[in-house]
């Protein structure tokens, strides 16, 4: 056998243990960021199921509350907003996020002026159409946060893995990026002031 055939198998060996670990690496990677973008889905479908929900609620206090024109109004212009800003989970930059964000609290803040008109009228609080849409609406909060919640989680580990090494060649070299986490709104950590 010729002494230089043995190093050559050596070395094809070796690049195709390298080439086969490469691929495992970039499969692992493109499974952790499928799944960080399906619970993105979750997250928008949850986001969804509230804007679907906020017609119903406005319809039934506009029956009890129509010279609140206002506030109905801003709920429903705060829904369209939020309803046309959506992010594609496989470009998701901080900035689009942070729109993202923007567009949903401006309906979280509707929605609370909303429940103060509210207030004013007891026939409406005790009304079972408006109660069982309250309760839908409530729900679906506690919905959208335990997806954010699910998607940062699932986010995070991706962004980990990416950034550990050896993977972060594969990644680096197939131009994967991190995705960019939900993050509490500037003042949030501030409790809100209650007066009555």
């Amino acid at each position: 056998m010729k002494k230089w055939l043995i190093p050559v198998i050596v070395i094809a060996l070796l690049a195709f243990a390298f080439f086969k670990w490469g691929i495992g690496v970039n499969n692992e990677i493109i499974d952790k960021e499928g799944v960080a973008q399906v619970q993105w889905a979750n997250v928008e479908s949850a986001y969804q199921r509230r804007a679907d929900l906020i017609p119903n609620l406005v319809a039934t206090v506009k029956g009890y509350a129509e010279h609140e024109k206002e506030t109905l109004e801003g709920v429903i212009k705060a829904r369209a907003e939020a309803t046309k800003t959506t992010i594609n989970a496989g470009d998701m930059t901080p900035e689009k996020m942070a729109a993202f964000q923007k567009a949903q609290s401006g309906i979280t803040g509707a929605l609370s002026k909303l429940m103060v008109v509210v207030e004013k009228y007891p026939d409406l609080k005790a009304n079972q159409s408006f109660l069982e849409l309250q309760s839908q609406l409530e729900g679906t909060e506690n919905r959208i946060n335990v997806q954010r919640n699910r998607y940062n989680n699932l986010a995070g580990i991706y962004n980990i893995f990416i950034k550990k090494i050896p993977t972060s060649w594969v990644a680096s070299y197939r131009g994967f990026k991190g995705m960019s986490l939900y993050k509490a709104e500037a003042g949030s950590e501030k409790a809100p002031k209650v007066e009555f």
